[in-house]
């Protein structure tokens, strides 16, 4: 009897070190899970709406502003339970076209939430620049043409802001995503052709950073092996986990405005500084996952 007693807790334990180790890929599992279920169910509700509204092409049209806000709510919603979504600073966007330019965490999931604030708050739709790993995913096709997101020739992107939009694009883009941490360093490299993009334009560049976004959202880039993978290949073979329920506030800063006497390369140099300014005042370093998340509790609306 004492034989199968000793037998039976070996077991349970077993099971539990089991469970213990299976803890990181259920969080990794359950991240994706949420995300693309949402993402999915956007691109759903679309196609629903399309067809019940026969609609074809010319995605800029208003017969499409419903199902825009319809998914915009959504998106907001989920924002607003999961993160306790807070966007300061929206008054500082000019009413004209202008290039915001933010910080690239693990996901930019920051960034659709303030893309739905700021549809839902001022209507406005801000059209963005993406990596192209993005229009690989299958099934959202629909939902990137609604919502102007695009891969972003230069040209491109000049002609949209000199048609009065405004556009998104973090210059860190995937390396940024996958190797910065939890001290958010900034990974521009030389980049400065966002820059020269608003110099062309002749428009704004508009500062945005997101407070907590590090600990919400997670990446094992610090892996040699990971990043080793990244450089050889360019594929997005770094792991995402995460997924906590911290406090996400984005942060608008002053805009830079356009001078035809700067250069790209000092322009995009003051869009740096106007980025690690916002994060210096808003974002204690190194994150910590466990305070980003006792700040869901904390009422004090930190200032602008």
């Amino acid at each position: 009897m004492l034989s199968r007693s000793k037998s039976s807790i070996s077991e349970q334990k077993l099971v539990f070190y089991f469970l213990l180790l299976l803890i990181p890929f259920i969080m990794l599992l359950a991240f994706h899970i949420v995300l693309f279920g949402v993402l999915y169910l956007s691109s759903l509700l679309l196609h629903v709406y399309k067809r019940k509204n026969d609609l074809k092409g010319d995605y800029s049209s208003k017969l499409w502003d419903n199902g825009r806000q319809m998914v915009t709510c959504l998106w907001d919603l989920y924002g607003k339970l999961w993160h306790g979504y807070e966007l300061h600073g929206v008054e500082k966007i000019p009413e004209g076209p202008g290039l915001i330019v933010y910080y690239h965490g693990a996901t930019p999931i920051d960034y659709l939430y303030f893309m739905a604030r700021l549809c839902n708050q001022k209507g406005r739709l801000c059209h963005s620049v993406a990596d192209h790993f993005t229009f690989k995913i299958p099934g959202i096709k629909l939902l990137l043409d609604i919502f102007g997101v695009m891969h972003g020739g230069r040209e491109e992107c000049v002609q949209i802001l000199k048609n009065g939009h405004l556009l998104g694009v973090s210059p860190g883009g995937v390396r940024e995503a996958f190797f910065s941490d939890e001290n958010y360093n900034l990974l521009w490299g030389n980049r400065k052709g966002f820059a020269q993009v608003a110099i062309d334009a002749k428009v704004p560049i508009i500062p945005m950073f997101t407070q907590n976004l590090r600990e919400g959202y997670r990446t094992l880039g610090k892996i040699w092996s990971f990043r080793w993978l990244y450089e050889y290949s360019r594929l997005p073979v770094v792991p995402l986990y995460g997924g906590f329920p911290v406090k996400f506030r984005t942060y608008i800063g002053d805009p830079i405005p356009y001078d035809p006497n700067v250069t790209a390369a000092e322009l995009a140099e003051k869009a740096k500084t106007a980025i690690q300014s916002l994060r210096d005042r808003h974002q204690k370093t190194p994150g910590n996952i466990l305070r980003a998340l006792l700040e869901r509790f904390d009422k004090h609306q930190k200032d602008d």
